[in-house]
C-alpha cells in the first residue's frame, strides 16, 4: 500500500490532477477542443464535461437521475454530460474549473473519483500531444485499487493471467504473460486504453491490447 492512505490525501490528489488538467487545457486552441478523446464517441471537450459533471452529482441526484433515465446509466452519463457542456469550450472550461476543489461526488469511493480524474485526463491529454508527470505514488495507488475491482470499469478481469509490473515505481500483480512500464501506463491499459500498450512492454502486451475496449 501507498502513503495515499487516507480520504484526505485522496481528495487532495483529486483536486491536484483537476487544476493541473484545468492549467493543461488554458490555453487550447478553440479549434482543438473537437479532436476525438480516447473516449469511444467523445470529444475532449464532452470529456471534460463529463469529469465536471461527476463532481456536481452527489447520491441524491445521482439516484434521481437513474429513476429519470429509466435506470439506463449510459443515458445518464449522456444527459449529465450535456448539463455541463455550456454553449463555448470556454464555457466548458470555465465549468470544470468551479469544480476543481470540490468534493461532490456520487455513490463511488473517493479512490474511484481519482481514477475518474487520471483516466479522463489522459483520455484528453493523449489525444492532444500534452503529457503529464504523474506523481508515482498516486498512480501506483490507482494501479493497487484497479488490479482489484471492476467497479465503474472493467480492470480487474480485463488483466487475468498477466503479471504487470511497473518499471517507475512498487507496483506489481498477478502471474502470468509479463507486462512492464510506467506506472500510469500500466493504469491506462488496466482501463482499457490501447494506446498506452504503445508505452509497454513484454510478452503479455499483445494479449493486454486485445482486451482494451472490452466489457
Amino acid at each position: 500500500m501507498t502513503d495515499l492512505a487516507t480520504t484526505a490525501d485522496v481528495w487532495r490528489s483529486i483536486h491536484t490532477e483537476r487544476a493541473a488538467l484545468a492549467a493543461d487545457l488554458a490555453s487550447l486552441p478553440e479549434e482543438r477542443w473537437e479532436t476525438p478523446s480516447l473516449c469511444a464517441g467523445l470529444t475532449v471537450r464532452e470529456v471534460l464535461a463529463h469529469l465536471t459533471a461527476g463532481a456536481r452529482l452527489n447520491a441524491v441526484r445521482w439516484m434521481a437521475g437513474v429513476i429519470r433515465c429509466r435506470f439506463d446509466f449510459d443515458r445518464q452519463v449522456a444527459m449529465r454530460l450535456a448539463e455541463q457542456l455550456g454553449p463555448t469550450p470556454a464555457a466548458t472550461l470555465e465549468r470544470f474549473r468551479s469544480i476543481v476543489r470540490s468534493t461532490t461526488k456520487p455513490p463511488l469511493p473517493p479512490i474511484a473519483m481519482l481514477g475518474e480524474t487520471v483516466v479522463h485526463g489522459e483520455d484528453i491529454r493523449r489525444p492532444l500531444g500534452i503529457t503529464r508527470a504523474y506523481p508515482v505514488e498516486v498512480v501506483t495507488r490507482l494501479a493497487e485499487y484497479y488490479a482489484g475491482t471492476d467497479m465503474v470499469v472493467v480492470a480487474k478481469g480485463r488483466i487475468g493471467g498477466l503479471r504487470l509490473v511497473a518499471e517507475d515505481g512498487a507496483f506489481a500483480t498477478g502471474t502470468g504473460a509479463r507486462v512492464s512500464g510506467p506506472t500510469s501506463a500500466l493504469v491506462m491499459a488496466m482501463t482499457g486504453r490501447a494506446a498506452h500498450c504503445d508505452d509497454l512492454r513484454g510478452e503479455g502486451v499483445e494479449l493486454l491490447r486485445a482486451r482494451c475496449g472490452t466489457t
